[in-house]
């Protein structure tokens, strides 16, 4: 038992930094106006999309037993 109470300060230390980073990450998002964002989405659902090549498929190999051809014993 003595064992795992070393581990509660590097637990806590560990726990304490994904806080911190989470929070720092979450102050430099700004908030973006409706407006603004509803004419982005409606511009990017206004765009084509590139039609895709056809795909060329290739002949499966065989996945058979492969057997060598006898040799002429002359």
């Amino acid at each position: 038992m003595d064992i795992l109470l070393w581990l509660v300060p590097p637990l806590v230390v560990t726990f304490g930094a994904m806080l911190w980073v989470t929070w720092l990450g979450r102050a430099r998002r700004g908030e973006v106006d409706r407006d603004v964002a509803v004419r982005r989405l409606g511009h990017a659902l206004e765009k084509d999309l590139p039609r895709a090549d056809p795909v060329v498929r290739l002949r499966e190999r065989s996945t058979g037993i492969a057997v060598r051809p006898t040799r002429d014993a002359s």
